[in-house]
């Protein structure tokens, strides 16, 4: 089984023996899980870890504080940023700690989570898939757009706070990169990448914004069959949480921003060694051949495409759960 990234920060907690128990014992909770390919610029995981602190009160709870450095005499917090970096994969960084209560849980007190998917302008447009996406905003039932979990997942209600489309600092052969800005209380599995999936449709005008209604109507409608957008542009970018202050000691700090700096650095090395292959041994006509195919990974010819509400669709929830129940009779 390939590591994640929850593999490698236990790995690292257990090399630097900031762990004090097993991980059914430390009341472990993540914001949101992830998948496969996608990133965390934002991620926050909770847990109890070896300290230097003494400030908690009766209830177990502490201060809110943080005590990073030594004061009066008194020996600070351990750098928790310093030590595990230090032994983490150079592409997994923590970027702050802080003290919470005891009752804490970084997936049920999470107030929001905020996504970015970049993409590349090529032939969207980008005034339609807007006025789309806001039809997505406030609380609705999203199992029309999302992976069907019928044991886990009762109820598909979420609610989406806020939508926009903005351009990034970035170009690429007259190509504008942009990005999906999407927030709410909390997502369904695959819901993100569902939701771009569809916008990329009606910036294509393959789709109407239109089918965004029809999508959100589950009394008659059940999903069609389509695929997701790709994970690799998808970024868990922040989770808001009331009152915390996540804190970094300043060596800590530097090294960090170095690191990140230095990543940076050597990933537009790396593309400007595929530019100039690109350059190099790539003729004009290829490219003039392929001037429909989309960089964004889901382009499908007009002539080919199927309307979303013409397609087969995956079975209901109830389909689901009565399959679910038939099985358990069996057993």
């Amino acid at each position: 089984m390939d590591p994640t990234v929850e593999s490698e920060i236990f790995k690292a907690l257990e090399k630097t023996r900031l762990l004090i128990g097993e991980k059914k014992e430390i009341q472990y909770s993540r914001c949101g899980r992830t998948d496969k390919g996608v990133s965390a610029v934002g991620q926050v995981i909770a847990l109890y870890l070896r300290s230097k602190r003494k400030d908690i009160d009766a209830h177990n709870k502490h201060s809110g504080e943080t005590v990073p450095e030594e004061q009066d005499g008194q020996p600070g917090e351990i750098d928790y940023v310093r030590v595990l970096n230090g032994v983490l994969p150079k592409d997994i960084r923590i970027v702050g700690w802080c003290p919470v209560p005891s009752d804490f849980s970084a997936r049920f007190s999470c107030l929001s989570r905020e996504y970015k998917y970049f993409f590349w302008s090529d032939n969207l447009n980008l005034s339609v898939m807007e006025t789309a996406g806001k039809k997505l905003i406030g609380e609705h039932d999203f199992r029309n757009f999302c992976k069907m979990d019928a044991v886990k997942v009762h109820n598909y209600r979420r609610n989406v706070m806020s939508f926009e489309i903005s351009p990034c600092n970035m170009r690429f052969q007259g190509h504008q990169l942009y990005a999906i800005k999407i927030k709410g209380s909390a997502f369904l599995w695959h819901q993100v990448r569902c939701m771009v999936a569809v916008l990329f449709m009606i910036g294509q005008g393959l789709e109407s914004p239109e089918v965004i209604d029809a999508l959100l109507d589950t009394r008659t409608l059940r999903k069609p069959q389509y695929l997701m957008a790709p994970e690799i542009p998808l970024v868990l970018l922040s989770c808001e949480f009331e009152g915390l202050k996540f804190s970094c000691s300043s060596d800590a700090g530097q090294a960090l921003h170095a690191h990140l700096e230095n990543e940076c650095r050597l990933y537009h090395l790396q593309a400007a060694i595929f530019h100039e292959a690109l350059l190099s041994h790539l003729p004009l006509s290829i490219g003039a051949e392929n001037k429909d195919a989309s960089s964004n990974g889901v382009t499908r010819k007009k002539a080919s495409h199927v309307p979303l509400m013409s397609r087969e669709t995956e079975p209901s929830y109830e389909e689901r759960r009565a399959k679910l129940e038939t099985a358990k009779l069996r057993a």
